[in-house]
Parts: structure tokens; sequence; C-alpha cells
């Protein structure tokens, strides 16, 4: 239908020529005695009526084409509005206000129950398209009528509603409306929208603007809220929807496995979407997915989750990615979707890592010698670790749950010790051999080192381990075994972020001796050149607090030596009158030129070791008690000690008779 655009400045400017004109007239009447004709209410509605209503009843029943495709020209409307006018501005009892918003009413009311009604109820019985069509295009025919009628008597509008407290003109109409036709037929109505919606769900192309324009109707007929839409339409949209979901639950769930069934729930999760954005009122969203969710997720998780042959453990153990981030995805949707899923993966990687305890356990049964050093298995637990820090990551989204979930079963199997050794050792001892390492790059080792850390996170033995590491780290240090001090720095830096300052202050001590002790060392050096020694001679002064307790035997150390601990001990003396020391020559190293014949070896070996090849150097053979004595070593000391000397795999001192022990 076509709605013909006003003029507005010409109606008024011909209103203000109306008033000039009652002015002009009012002065003639004073003049001649005369008053102005007055317009009858019959006489006046008869002609509203024929030229208008009638008019207007006819272009919505047989369309434009007999108007010339216009439906009321400038000066028809103005001849209308100009008589309502003057119907509603006359004196009383002539004033008509009442009576014409009454028959405006009635003429709207009349119309629907006469011409509409009739025909929505020959078209109900068919249902569907044939019902919706007919619906919308009595709809479309109240509105234009609604809107001329409106037009014809606005000056209603602007004064006898607001002073008597009335209903607008539109909201009168659109009551009538919602009495006469929408509270008959809205039943119908739902039905036939239901039926096209599940028409679509089965695949089906249906006409999305037809059902669109109809639900316009629900949300109009309310006036401002949606309580037709909500009850007439949306309640029974949603019984109907969880009844169809709850049919093709029950043939999914038998027909097709896990990932195939979540790829159609998600499809169809999706179309319900769309279907709001494309023809429902928004606020219907969240309820329509909501029914949905429960249908075909909530109601079946447990047998999706546990499926045999397809469920989440079996996606796990064949790396199924995109399935598990689609199953992540549609259970986060629902409150507690997460937390099965959750349990499961905690339960798979707990076995996991149970295996890789148990592989370990039987590489001992099968006579592997037991010792504190087991890259093997520090390496599995840390590929296990981070490809499942991965799927969290990569296909739970990092999900705060899952994270929690490898957190639990990571601890469970991690402090699971095997053998005579603690996991915590082995841990560090991995750490040692990488420090140590000169093979790896800088990006190679702070990458290592980290995992380490992630790992040793889980241990409940955190303190045993930073005694280990303290002791191997000491060990490194002082024998300048440490590959680089800046590793040796990162990885003290990533303990102190895991477990605080108090956790590492002795490891950081320990390298600051050694950074404090160089500036020492070479002002001791410049002292040196001033006395005249036969050794190299160098000292690491080591804060007590710091380091671990060492036990170092009272030998007798040669002259020599003596000279050059005495001038050390009074170069300390000057500068650090309040410290004692303590001399622990078990920690030393030392460089001992040997000639064997015609050939020289430079031996690396340490200070009790160099003492004792002192005392049987030119030659020497001694007995055990003499050399003992002479050291002034117990049982236990001087045993290891020569035994490193005469039975290792370099001899340095010959031993009778020629045992290994």
């Amino acid at each position: 239908s076509h709605i013909e655009h006003i003029n507005h400045i010409q109606l008024r400017s011909h209103l203000a020529n109306r008033k000039h004109h009652y002015r002009s007239q009012l002065i003639r009447n004073a003049m001649t005695h005369q008053t102005p004709a007055i317009i009858a209410l019959e006489e006046g509605w008869n002609e509203i009526r024929t030229n208008a209503i009638d008019r207007l009843e006819d272009i919505l029943d047989n369309g434009l084409r007999e108007t010339g495709g216009r439906m009321f020209g400038n000066n028809d409307y103005i001849r209308v509005y100009t008589l309502c006018y003057d119907m509603c501005t006359q004196r009383s009892p002539y004033n008509h206000s009442r009576d014409l918003y009454s028959r405006h009413g009635e003429t709207i009311e009349h119309y629907l129950t006469r011409t509409v009604l009739p025909a929505l109820r020959a078209k109900a019985s068919q249902g569907g398209t044939i019902l919706l069509n007919e619906l919308q295009l009595r709809w479309s025919n109240h509105q234009i009528m609604n809107k001329w009628m409106t037009k014809f008597f606005s000056f209603l509008d602007r004064f006898y509603v607001k002073r008597q407290n009335r209903p607008t003109l539109s909201e009168a109409a659109m009551t009538h409306f919602k009495d006469s036709i929408y509270e008959e037929i809205k039943r119908d109505i739902s039905t036939a929208i239901i039926s096209l919606i599940e028409q679509e769900r089965e695949g089906n192309m249906i006409d999305k603007a037809l059902i669109k324009t109809n639900i316009e109707l629900y949300e109009n007929i309310g006036m401002g809220n949606l309580e037709s839409y909500t009850t007439d339409l949306e309640l029974p949209l949603l019984d109907a929807t969880r009844e169809y979901y709850a049919k093709k639950r029950e043939e999914w769930i038998v027909a097709d496995s896990t990932p195939e069934y979540l790829i159609k729930a998600e499809k169809v999760l999706t179309e319900e979407k769309n279907r709001v954005h494309d023809y429902l009122n928004p606020a219907s969203e969240g309820k329509l997915l909501r029914v949905v969710e429960e249908e075909i997720l909530e109601k079946v998780e447990t047998v999706l989750l546990e499926k045999e042959g397809s469920g989440c453990r079996v996606l796990l153990s064949n790396d199924k990615s995109e399935d598990l981030q689609r199953m992540f995805r549609l259970f986060s949707r629902l409150e507690n979707g997460l937390q099965p899923i959750a349990s499961i993966v905690e339960k798979f990687i707990c076995d996991m890592g149970n295996e890789i305890v148990q592989q370990r356990q039987a590489r001992l049964d099968s006579g592997e010698k037991d010792k504190n050093d087991d890259p093997v298995f520090v390496k599995a637990l840390l590929a296990l670790h981070d490809k499942y820090l991965g799927v969290i990551k990569t296909d739970f989204s990092g999900h705060s749950i899952f994270q929690k979930a490898l957190t639990e079963a990571f601890v469970e199997f991690v402090n699971k010790n095997v053998g005579n050794y603690t996991n915590a050792e082995f841990m560090s001892t991995y750490c040692d051999r990488i420090l140590k390492s000169a093979k790896l790059t800088e990006v190679e080792v702070e990458d290592s080192l980290e995992k380490v850390v992630q790992l040793f996170s889980y241990l409940t033995e955190k303190d045993l381990f930073a005694d280990i590491y303290r002791n191997q780290l000491a060990r490194r240090i002082l024998n300048e075994r440490s590959a680089s001090n800046d590793a040796e720095k990162v990885m003290i830096s990533k303990l102190k972020i895991k477990c605080g300052t108090q956790f590492t202050s002795k490891m950081e001590g320990m390298l600051n001796d050694l950074a404090v002790g160089a500036d020492s060392r070479v002002d001791f050096d410049e002292h040196m050149k001033k006395h005249s020694t036969k050794i190299n001679f160098g000292v690491q002064v080591l804060t007590t607090g710091y380091w671990p307790t060492y036990s170092s035997p009272s030998i007798t150390v040669p002259d020599e030596m003596t000279k050059c601990i005495d001038i050390f001990k009074t170069f300390h003396d000057q500068r650090h009158q309040q410290r004692k020391l303590s001399w622990v020559l078990s920690l030393g190293s030392a460089t001992v030129r040997a000639n064997f014949g015609k050939k020289i070896y430079d031996l690396e070996v340490t200070t009790m070791q160099a003492i004792a090849l002192n005392a049987l150097n030119g030659g020497k053979t001694k007995t055990y008690d003499e050399l003992k004595d002479e050291l002034n070593l117990e049982d236990g000391d001087i045993k290891p000690l020569m035994h490193s000397l005469s039975c290792g795999r370099h001899k340095v001192v010959n031993k009778t008779p020629v045992t290994k022990s």
C-alpha cells in the first residue's frame, strides 16, 4: 500500500487562512448580527465517512488501482481534517470531540470485526504460510488505516485526548486490534510460526521475512512491553524446542560418536543463534539457547564424555586437538560443564605419570644400577608435562580448572619415589647436568631450566631439593665446573619466583661470595708478589651461613703451604678483624707438576691429594702407618684419599699388594 506524503506547510497555511476567514466572518457577523453555521454531528460524520473512511476501507480492500495509485491528495486530506477541526472547536453543546473520539474507535473496531476477522478465520484452518500471509496483509492494512485515521482526527490527540486523559488514537486502534483480532487468532499464529521454524530446523527453506513481520505484531501489540510476545509465542516455542531436541538427542546419542555428536550440537546452537538474529526478538536468545544446551548437552554429558571408543579419554590418547577444543567450547556453556572433563583429564595425566614411575621401577627390577642421576626418568616427566601443559593452553584455553587438574595430577606421581633416591635429587642432578654443559646455547639452557622449575613446583619436598641443589651448586662453582655464571643466576631467580626470597637467600649469598672474592683475590695476588714462595697460592673466602657444612680433616700441611696460609691470614685480618677464618682444605684444588722419567704431567688434584703426593715426593716409599702418622689422618680419611691415588683409572701412586681396595 502507498501512503501519500502530506504537505504540512500547505496545511498550516490553509488553517491560517481558515482562522483569518473566521475572524473576517465574525466581524461581518457582528456587523450584520449573524451567527456562524453550526455543523451537526450526523451531517459532519456523514461527510467524513464519505470522503475519508469509506474511501480508505475501499482502498484497503481493493488496493490502489482504482485510485490511480494515490490514497489521498493534499486537498482531500485538508478538507477532512478541517471538517474535524471545525466540529471539535464549536462551542458547547455543539462541540463534537467526544463523539468523534468514540466514532473513531467504533469505525476501526467495525472494520476489524466485519472484514478482517472473517478473512483470517477463513485462512486459519489452512494454517502455515497461508494464514501468516493473510495476517501480514491485514496487519499492514491496519497500520495504514491507523495512520490515516490518526491524521484525519489528529486534532483530537492534541486537545481532547490530553485534556480528558484518554488513550491516544493510535493506542486505541492498537487495543481494538488486540481485542478483536489478536486474542482470537494468537494460538493459530503461534502454531503456524513454530511449524515453520521446525521445518527450517529440518533443513527446509522458509520465508523468514514473513515470520519476522508476524513476530513484529507480537512485539507491537504489547505497546511498550514484550508480555504478549513472551507469553503467547516465546513460551510455546521454548516448549516445542525442548521437545524437538529431546528427540534429536535420543537419535544422535545412539548413532553418533562423541565428536560427531558434538559437531551436530555446535551446528544447531549456531543455527538457533542465527534464528534469533533473523526473525525472533533478541530477548529470546539466551532462553532459547539454554533450552537447547540442556537437551543436547547437559542431559547426556556423562554419556558423551565416557562413550566407549570416542569419549574424552580416547580423544586425549589420540591427540584429537580439534575435537577437544570443540568439547571445551560446548561444555563451557554449562554452569558446571567443565568439571567432569577436568576430572577425566586429571585421571588420564595421572595414569600417564604413574606409567613413567612404573617404567623406572621396571628398569631397577631388571638389574639397572640405582643412582642419584636418572636423566631418562626426568626427561620423561618433562616431556609429559610439556605436552599436557600445551594441551591445557591450546585445547582448554588455559582455563583455571584444567590448570588445577594438571597440578593435582603431577603432584600425585611426581612425589612417588622409586629406589634409594628421591625425585627431588633426580631433578637437582638434572639441573646440575644442564648447568655444567657447554654444548647447549643460552636459550636452550634457560628453556630447559624453566621446564625443570615447572616440574619442581609440584614437589612436596622442596626443602630437600634446596639442600641438594645448594650442595651441587657449591661443587660446581668451587670446582669451576659451571658453564655459565649467568645461567646460575637465571636458575636461582626462577626458584626465587616460585618459592620466595628466603628459599634462595643462601644460594644468592654463595654467588655473591664469588663476586666479592674476585676483587679480594686480585688484591691478594698483588700482595703475594712481595713474598717469595714456591706455590702459586690462591684463596676463596666463603661465608659460613651461606654454604653447606663441610668437615675438613686436620691434615698436616707442608711448610711451604703453611707459609702461604700465614701470609693470607695476616692479609685478611688487616681487612676484617672481626672475622674468623676456618680452613676447609677438602674443598681446595691444586695443579701438581709431576715428572715421570722423561715425561712431565700436570695433575689436576684436590688439595688433600696434593699434600699426600708431596709426602711421597722424590720417589719415597712409605708404609700405610707411616703415611697416616705423617699426615695426621684417621683411617676413615686416609683410606679413600690413598685409594683415589693408587686404585683409580689413572694410578699416580704404586701400592703393594696390587689390589683394588
